[in-house]
């Protein structure tokens, strides 16, 4: 088992291989997962990001087999952009989950895969809030949150598009809680080129990338 995690985390393509080979869903239901694991790459020891829990006002899922693969993929050292590569195709996405994915895809699909996420863990954590709409394409389509929306209405996605599919690989990730982002309370950000005055009224918690988020 162990030169099996050192393949799978030294070479995707061929932990794919290996996965396919020995039946990964079996495999996972006899691991368990490490629920205090960092995540691979940004986040630094003391970091305000943590592990949290997808919003449970709404009903949405993935298979469990996918919950499970990814979860042992990652315990056996994937990163996060080789998940979100392998991930963003599958059963098509609840219309729930697409809002996510949409707004990922526009509001930061130039940005890294780890603030991709945590893009969607806001979106999660404002549905989960009270605070806010209770699910998640409510949230995205509340007037004047999110700048790409207009009149409530998404612009076209180029569904052909990597970014699409990293977009909706991300979001599967996100709903399966698999990889360590944003703690629930934070609920905002913005871009760094600009300085809302709402920011200073919160407390800041990251930076990652070109977006600065708060609690």
């Amino acid at each position: 088992m162990g030169f099996l995690l050192v393949a799978l985390g030294s070479s995707p393509a061929g932990a794919e291989d290996l996965a396919k080979a020995l039946n990964v869903p079996a495999a996972v239901r006899s691991l368990d997962v490490n629920a205090s694991a960092r995540p691979l790459g940004l986040v630094a020891a003391g970091s305000s990001i943590a592990a949290t829990i997808p919003a449970t006002s709404v009903s949405a899922s993935l298979a469990k087999s996918i919950d499970r693969e990814a979860a042992w993929l990652y315990k056996g050292g994937w990163p996060l952009y080789a998940l979100a590569e392998r991930y963003g195709s599958g059963a098509a996405l609840s219309e729930e989950a697409k809002c996510i994915a949409t707004a990922v895809y526009f509001e930061a699909r130039g940005e890294s895969v780890e603030g991709q996420l945590a893009v969607a863990r806001v979106i999660m954590n404002r549905a989960a809030s009270g605070k806010y709409p209770a699910s998640w394409c409510a949230v995205v389509k509340q007037p004047a949150q999110f700048s790409f929306v207009r009149r409530g209405a998404f612009p076209a996605v180029k569904t052909t598009s990597s970014a699409w599919a990293k977009a909706q690989g991300i979001t599967r990730l996100a709903m399966a809680n698999v990889v360590p982002s944003l703690t629930t309370d934070v609920l905002w950000y913005h871009a760094n080129y600009v300085a809302p005055s709402w920011g200073k009224r919160l407390s800041r918690v990251e930076r990652i990338g070109a977006h600065i988020f708060y609690r």
